[in-house]
């Protein structure tokens, strides 16, 4: 159960509003030839490369062509692509009614994520699949790192987000499946709940 004084919620997209698997993408690209590409991308850590790309800072081309550099010549971008979006699978429509609810109920709710336009693509594909209505037309607003300049864990995104929508820290919640982020919404005041597992998420709101 969540606080009485509750009354917006932050929602992180990847493993708690999308079902995803980091790793299918680390095995698809051990499969073309990356061996040890678990070193530098995981849900905890990322190189600068995948840092980059989540801000907006580098196109989705140089990011294909970063990567390129690692795999065998006659490595096809259009391979590349599909191995860094294999992570991303469907969107439970349980979770959307859930969501649906909250607002229902009078709740604010945001999305804020750390995404890139690789993944959005597939990501709002697979929201489409379980909703007639769009993300921006479900959450009060939808915050995506790659658009914004800004990434969790990075206390001044969480800060951003209640400035521009006159979010009090102490009624806000922030979720997130990524113990970093829980600990950068903590440091700007934010209640914070750690989602362990994706479907204890109905159970948090019961």
């Amino acid at each position: 159960m969540i606080d009485s004084n509750i009354n917006a919620v932050i929602f992180d997209f990847g493993g708690v509003i999308i079902n995803i698997d980091y790793n299918d993408t680390i095995e698809a690209f051990t499969t073309l030839g990356i061996s040890d590409f678990s070193s530098m991308y995981s849900q905890a850590q990322q190189s600068n490369l995948f840092n980059a790309l989540e801000v907006g800072q580098i196109s989705a081309q140089r990011f294909i062509n970063g990567l390129l550099d690692y795999l065998p010549p006659g490595t096809s971008p259009n391979k590349v692509v599909s191995a860094w979006n294999a992570m991303i699978q469907d969107v439970p429509p349980a979770t959307i009614d859930l969501l649906n609810e909250l607002k229902y109920k009078g709740y604010k709710i945001f999305l804020l994520s750390n995404t890139n336009e690789i993944h959005i693509k597939p990501a709002i594909a697979a929201w489409t699949k379980s909703s007639d209505r769009t993300m921006e037309s479900t959450f009060n607003h939808v915050y995506l790192s790659h658009e914004i300049g800004m990434r969790k864990p990075h206390k001044a995104i969480f800060e951003r987000v209640c400035r521009e929508q006159n979010l009090n820290a102490y009624e806000t919640l922030f979720i997130d499946d990524s113990i970093q982020h829980i600990e950068g919404a903590k440091a700007a005041g934010l209640h914070t709940h750690h989602l362990l597992n994706q479907s204890d998420i109905y159970s948090l709101f019961s």
